[in-house]
């Protein structure tokens, strides 16, 4: 699979008032943006396991921390 490398740039105090080291940092964003889009059904679940580095039913059980259904209804 190919990648793309992305950086971003935050100020130190970020890491320390969340209390995570930067790995910890990106893979919570990474997290939280894939179950943002999944909840407005933007992209499907498998890819937003794949965006979040979680095979699917970790990232099923991520969705019940955030607190968004696992299905997807109109």
């Amino acid at each position: 699979m190919a990648t793309v490398h992305v950086s971003l740039e935050l100020p130190q105090s970020v890491f320390s008032a969340l209390r995570q080291d930067p790995e910890q940092f990106v893979a919570e964003l990474r997290l939280a943006g894939a179950v943002k889009w999944y909840e407005m059904q933007i992209i499907s679940q498998g890819k937003a396991a794949e965006v979040a580095g979680l095979s699917r039913s970790e990232f099923l059980t991520a969705l019940a921390r955030f607190g968004v259904s696992p299905f997807q209804v109109d």
